[in-house]
């Protein structure tokens, strides 16, 4: 867990479910127009709180009153021509009162301290909307660059049968 002034960071607990479920759907709408299912999504956020093998999140906290105010969400993709995993950061999401205050800062340095502790990560990785310069910026500030892969996906239904 960190701290600076005003935040807390610390890896979310099942506590905190309705509050990154309520930041997963609005972060759907303001970055895709998405209107995603809630009852699918909090299945999703459950289950990755309770299977810490698939990734985890991280939640940033005002430290006065202790509501949540931020969070993002890390993935593990193995890399064989490196022999480690990179850290997917996804799920990205801070309250509208709280933007351009250091907490994506925040929530970003936990993550790197952790991978620091925890050795066999060789780095991180995410995607942001093409669209979306403000946060593009903000990844740059904090040492990213972009990759110069670009990303294809085709959906399946073959989710549904898993879980």
């Amino acid at each position: 867990m960190s701290t600076n002034d005003n935040i807390v960071v610390r890896v979310a607990r099942p506590g905190d479910l309705e509050s990154l479920v309520e930041f997963n759907l609005a972060m759907a709408r303001e970055t895709e127009g998405k209107s995603l299912d809630r009852t699918t999504l909090t299945s999703g956020v459950s289950y990755l709180l309770q299977n810490p093998l698939y990734g985890f999140y991280v939640v940033a906290e005002n430290a006065t009153n202790s509501e949540v105010i931020g969070s993002l969400m890390i993935t593990y993709e193995w890399s064989d021509w490196r022999n480690a995993l990179f850290w997917w950061v996804q799920s990205v999401y801070v309250k509208p009162l709280y933007r351009r205050r250091g907490v994506y800062r925040a929530l970003y340095a936990e993550v790197k301290d952790r991978a620091a502790s925890e050795r066999g990560v060789c780095g991180f990785r995410l995607y942001v909307e093409k669209e979306n310069t403000i946060a593009q910026q903000t990844y740059r500030k904090l040492g990213m660059d972009e990759s110069h892969y670009l990303m294809f996906e085709e959906g399946c239904d073959f989710a549904s049968e898993r879980v």
